[in-house]
């Protein structure tokens, strides 16, 4: 006798089905990291094969909602954090508009002859120099992101010589004036073994890269040229569209 029941034959497959049924049950039910009963004993419950039941799980796996680990079985994923992507928001505002605790750990503070591309994005001649920032972000003390921070040594990157950390655009703010993201450039790529032993993931572990230009709210000069590096699987980017429509761009850090 199985413990949940299928409508046969009503218009919906069987496995979609089970699969709203077990989101119901033990996705949005549970906690991540919760165990979900065996693929057989799940087959059984549902009174379905096994090649009915996998279909359905691998519809959840799919969305990112379970997780199968072969030889161990299935959990409840961690859901990724909704980041929305506006010309003003900043890390700390919106993590902890989410309820979220921030800190970040600064791995490097130092001034260096600007890279051909970070030149090129804060419009800078060849050999101009930029002060570089790269931090460690956490969200509820899990590591979420690394940013490499590039500023204008001179007007911008000299107040900066003593930042350890916080909001490094309220001390921008604080000396210069209000700042807006004019773009940001969203790409996957692959971890670096550098970037993965900060993260705490694999070295093949997807990043999503958002690569953005911050400039003054007045005259639009550039004050910042950051290349972000999320987390995969702990963060999902949302774009305010109705920020777009108003005229705005979508940013992020």
């Amino acid at each position: 006798m199985s413990l949940f029941v299928i409508e046969r034959n009503q218009g919906t497959a069987v496995y979609a089905q089970i699969a709203e049924i077990l989101e119901t049950e033990y996705v949005a039910n549970g906690m991540p990291g919760d165990r979900l009963p065996s693929e057989a004993r799940l087959a059984e419950q549902f009174g379905v094969n096994r090649h009915t039941l996998r279909r359905a799980v691998d519809e959840l796996v799919a969305e990112g909602k379970i997780e199968r680990f072969h030889g161990i079985g299935l959990f409840v994923a961690e859901q990724p954090i909704n980041y929305k992507l506006q010309s003003k928001t900043r890390f700390t505002q919106t993590l902890g508009e989410l309820g979220m605790s921030t800190n970040c750990d600064i791995l490097t503070n130092k001034v260096i002859v600007a890279p051909l591309a970070v030149a090129r994005a804060l419009g800078l001649d060849p050999l101009a120099e930029v002060r570089w920032i790269e931090s460690l972000r956490y969200a509820d003390n899990i590591p979420l992101c690394v940013i490499s921070h590039f500023v204008p040594f001179v007007p911008y990157g000299e107040a900066l010589g003593d930042y350890r950390g916080g909001s490094l655009h309220a001390v921008l703010t604080q000396n210069f004036g209000m700042l807006r993201r004019r773009e940001s450039l969203v790409t996957v790529v692959t971890a670096t073994e550098e970037d993965a032993r900060r993260l705490q993931i694999r070295s093949d572990q997807p990043l999503l890269r958002v690569k953005s230009l911050n400039v003054l709210e007045g005259d639009d000069e550039p004050v910042e040229y950051a290349v972000t590096r999320f987390r995969g699987d702990r963060i999902q980017l949302r774009i305010d569209l109705q920020e777009l429509v108003d005229g705005e761009q979508p940013t992020t850090k």
